[in-house]
């Protein structure tokens, strides 16, 4: 006989939490507490076994699973999923086959990904609870569920996918530089389902409007499910926009920030977040060439579509020491509230506080030892309150001392870096970085993408056909008795 360990009362679970209920599973007896349960199994009022005609073996592997996580599995892990969900225990399952929490300092290659086909990556979009949507090839979007198993390929309208988002629940928005249009796929059915097209009867220069950036915020809850979408428009004439799309209309609400894309300073943004908690719409564009990198950031009110706070480099607002070092790359925490961007000659992070932008909201931090290489090609991604930062010689990873937990920092620099950010809000001594990877790794080649999803990093590097899942180790914070 088997007795179930895993959390009772599970969400779904129809009896009272600590009551036990036996399953009689193809002839072998389970105990299993029925809060854990399905409705269908738990509210049986039979005092004998409730008789279930499936194969006891897999059941036996799933409570070994959510006993013993870090065990590796008797089955192939869909199997276990799709077993599990007619016990109603696909959560707890999935909860245990989940990595660890995401800690940058101790985070390491765990595995990689590749499609069958045409494996070369060209856009990611990870999932909060760890599944991954990945673009390749010429227009083909393979999906992997959060256990990392391959559940579909199918080939895209677009020849070449170049910005992707998930969207609740199984809606992918797919956009690419060379063909007009923001699509929406159903990659588990492998079809689409709708497009968005930027039109204005007025100008007809909009027609055929490539999109640049995606942003799109999966709900979590239901709280969530209103969150617009919001994506970069350019047309063929560099004309552009920031359309603000209906998530369950899928119908453009709002134009946001038109410009005439005619100069540097009004190119189309290839980057852009929602920042819900303030109303705004975070922004940047940058490009690089022969004279090395400028481009803007900008910050627009949702309500008004006005500019409510820029800066463009080289030659914008900031320090004078910093003229001539213009950012690579740029970020937003939308969890923090902070501004990120690399320079491309010093390599050096700059940080800044949303809440309380000027003329000069920099405060700069330099790498460690192997931040020697400057910054030149550096790609910036703000998740899980940590900053990822790629370089030449490798991944760096930088955290402010008060998000750090479990040995990443003792409680005396935790103290000194809230006393510090009491007195004085961002300062450079509240922030630490590290090098996640070994020399091995950097030397795969520069990191071509980056993109969070759950406990996981997913990593894509230049001329590599593979997707590299970085995750931290369960012993990560563990304290040694020796």
């Amino acid at each position: 006989m088997e007795t179930n360990a895993a959390g009772a009362g599970r969400r779904g679970g129809g009896g009272r939490s600590g009551t036990v209920k036996q399953l009689n599973v193809g002839g072998k007896l389970f105990s299993m507490e029925a809060s854990s349960l399905s409705l269908s199994l738990s509210l049986d009022p039979s005092p004998t076994p409730t008789f279930v005609d499936r194969d006891p073996a897999l059941l036996s592997a799933i409570l070994s699973a959510i006993r013993a996580p870090s065990s590796p599995p008797a089955f192939p892990v869909r199997i276990l999923l799709d077993e599990a969900l007619f016990y109603g225990l696909h959560a707890q399952l999935l909860a245990a086959l989940s990595p660890p929490p995401l800690l940058g300092f101790s985070a390491s290659l765990s595995s990689t990904l590749s499609p069958a086909s045409e494996p070369f990556p060209t856009a990611l979009a990870a999932h909060h609870d760890g599944s991954l949507c990945l673009a390749h090839g010429a227009g083909q979007l393979t999906y992997y569920s959060p256990a990392l198993d391959h559940l579909t390929t199918f080939r895209t309208h677009l020849h070449h996918t170049t910005s992707l988002r998930q969207l609740h629940p199984n809606l992918a928005l797919v956009g690419s530089v060379s063909s007009p249009g923001l699509h929406v796929y159903d990659f588990l059915e492998g079809r689409r389902v709708a497009s968005v097209e930027w039109s204005d009867p007025t100008d007809l220069r909009t027609l055929k409007a490539n999109v640049i950036a995606i942003a799109a915020r999966p709900p979590a809850d239901a709280t969530d499910r209103n969150s617009p979408i919001f994506a970069t428009f350019e047309c063929p004439h560099r004309e552009n926009c920031i359309l603000a799309i209906d998530p369950v209309t899928l119908k453009p609400i709002q134009e946001i920030g038109r410009q005439s894309g005619t100069a540097a300073k009004s190119s189309s943004p290839g980057r852009v977040a929602h920042l819900q908690e303030l109303g705004l719409v975070f922004v940047s564009s940058v490009s690089s060439g022969a004279f090395g990198y400028s481009g803007y950031m900008r910050l627009w009110d949702i309500r008004s579509g006005n500019v409510v706070w820029e800066t463009s480099e080289p030659g914008g607002s900031g320090r004078s020491n910093r003229f001539g070092d213009p950012f690579a790359d740029a970020d937003v925490n939308v969890k923090q509230l902070m501004l990120y961007k690399v320079c491309s000659k010093s390599g050096d992070i700059g940080v800044a506080d949303l809440r309380c932008l000027g003329n000069d909201p920099w405060v700069y931090m330099s790498s460690g030892p192997r931040g020697s290489g400057g910054g030149h090609g550096s790609i910036l991604h703000c998740y899980k309150s940590q900053v990822f930062v790629s370089r030449n010689d490798g991944l760096e990873v930088w955290c402010r001392l008060k998000e750090q937990r479990n040995g990443t920092c003792n409680l005396a620099d935790q103290q000194r870096a809230k006393e510090i950010l009491d007195r004085e809000g961002i300062n450079e001594n509240s922030f630490r970085s590290c090098y996640v990877d070994t020399e091995e790794d950097s030397k795969r080649g520069m990191i071509a993408m980056m993109e969070g999803g759950g406990d996981r990093l997913f990593v894509t590097r230049e001329e590599m056909s593979v997707v590299e899942v970085w995750e931290s180790s369960r012993l990560a914070g563990a304290i040694t008795l020796s």
